[in-house]
C-alpha cells in the first residue's frame, strides 16, 4: 500500500518537480509539463508510461492498474494506490518523470545520483 504523502514525496523528491492544484487535484511538473497526478482523497493517482508500459501493467495487474479516463490513449495508467507496490510505483514515477523533464535535467539528476552512490 502507498500512502498519498508516500506518493507526493516520491514524485517532489524529483529534480525541478512541483505540485500544482489542476481541476480540483494535485498534478505532478516538471518545467510545468505534467508527468503524474492524484486524485483528491489520495486513493488514485495516474502516471505517464508509454503504451507498452500500459499494456503490460493492466494485463500483470488489473486490480492495480487500468488505462487512465482521458488520457490513457497517450499510455497513461490510472494507479489504485492502496493495491500498489510502493516499490513499482517510485519506478514508474521516476521513468514519468525522465520522459517529461528537459534532456539536459535528467543528465543533471543522473549526475547527481551518480554522485551520491558513491
Amino acid at each position: 500500500m502507498l500512502s498519498a504523502e508516500d506518493f507526493r514525496d516520491v514524485a517532489l523528491n524529483l529534480l525541478e518537480a512541483e505540485e500544482v492544484e489542476t481541476w480540483g487535484h494535485p498534478t505532478f511538473r516538471v518545467r510545468d509539463k505534467m508527468f503524474a497526478a492524484m486524485d483528491g482523497d489520495g486513493h488514485r493517482a495516474t502516471v505517464k508510461t508509454t503504451p507498452e508500459e500500459q499494456q503490460a501493467l493492466v494485463t500483470s495487474a488489473p486490480e492495480v492498474y487500468a488505462a487512465a479516463d482521458y488520457v490513457g490513449r497517450y499510455g497513461w495508467v490510472s494507479v489504485d494506490l492502496r493495491l500498489a507496490d510502493p516499490k513499482e510505483i517510485g519506478e514508474l514515477v521516476r521513468e514519468a518523470w525522465r520522459r517529461t523533464a528537459p534532456q539536459r535535467l535528467v543528465s543533471m539528476h543522473d549526475a547527481a545520483e551518480s554522485r551520491s552512490a558513491k
